[in-house]
């Protein structure tokens, strides 16, 4: 993938991107020279552990990034999602910054792109700017801790119905989900014919459909209903520290 080519973003016209969305005109100002736009496809890398992180990408609209933890056994987990409300490498980093994990792109779509240096002079500049993306910081902490505990203590259906809404919200709320059965085991932590599973009993009881590549949710409160509360718990803490920022049906619903 060739990072950072392609037009560059304009202060009057924003990316796709909530976090973006959120800085006030001076302070997007500093930055929007360096934005650069480009479509990158699911599964595009973006670093591998150990990669010298000297590029933070925003995703735009329905695009989503993901965090891959390796394990012993060779298989690799999803730790958190990020979408519009966010964005992947380099936040608050100030000179050499190695990745922990693995990062993809887990949905296609545009992303928005700034080399690191170009980000910390900018926020150099305005303790404003620097604030907000402290705060974003501590908000991708807590989504992580909040996945860990989930990890822990909540049933395969549960995650299952969680990682199906997490989706949804970040992608502008549709009810079709480009989500496989394959990746979402990968979300779960778990081999494919148990999420397969999983999703069965979805189906049979009128929550879900699925459709190549994709899952077309029939009943978003049957899922509701399926789900543990963790997708509330980290969306509240947005909400205390960056207001408007995560996705909501009501941002998706008044968003150009």
């Amino acid at each position: 993938m060739d990072v950072l080519t392609g037009k560059a973003a304009e202060t009057t016209s924003r990316p796709y991107n909530n976090l973006l969305r959120r800085l006030n005109e001076a302070d997007y100002a500093l930055i929007a020279p360096h934005v650069a736009l480009e479509t990158a496809d699911a599964n595009d890398l973006l670093y591998n552990p150990g990669d010298d992180v000297q590029v933070v990408h925003f995703p735009c609209g329905p695009a989503l990034a993901t965090f891959l933890v390796a394990n012993e056994d060779g298989r690799d987990v999803e730790t958190i999602l990020v979408g519009r409300e966010g964005a992947v490498g380099g936040i608050v980093s100030e000179g050499f910054l190695p990745a922990y994990t693995r990062i993809v792109v887990k949905f296609g779509g545009p992303f928005a792109r700034i080399h690191v240096a170009k980000l910390e002079a900018a926020k150099a500049k305005s303790k404003i700017l620097s604030n907000i993306f402290a705060r974003y910081a501590d908000c991708m902490l807590a989504q992580i801790f909040q996945s860990t505990a989930c990890n822990a203590i909540h049933s395969i259906e549960q995650r299952t119905a969680k990682w199906i809404l997490a989706a949804m919200e970040r992608t502008d709320g549709n009810d079709s989900v480009p989500l496989t059965h394959e990746q979402l085991a990968t979300l779960l932590g778990v081999g494919r014919s148990y999420a397969s599973r999983v999703i069965q009993s979805f189906k049979a009881d009128g929550v879900i459909e699925t459709r190549r590549g994709s899952i077309l949710v029939r009943n978003r409160d049957g899922l509701r209903l399926r789900a543990c509360l963790c997708n509330d718990a980290v969306k509240a803490h947005f909400e205390d520290v960056l207001r408007g920022v995560y996705p909501t049906e009501e941002t998706n619903n008044s968003s150009a």
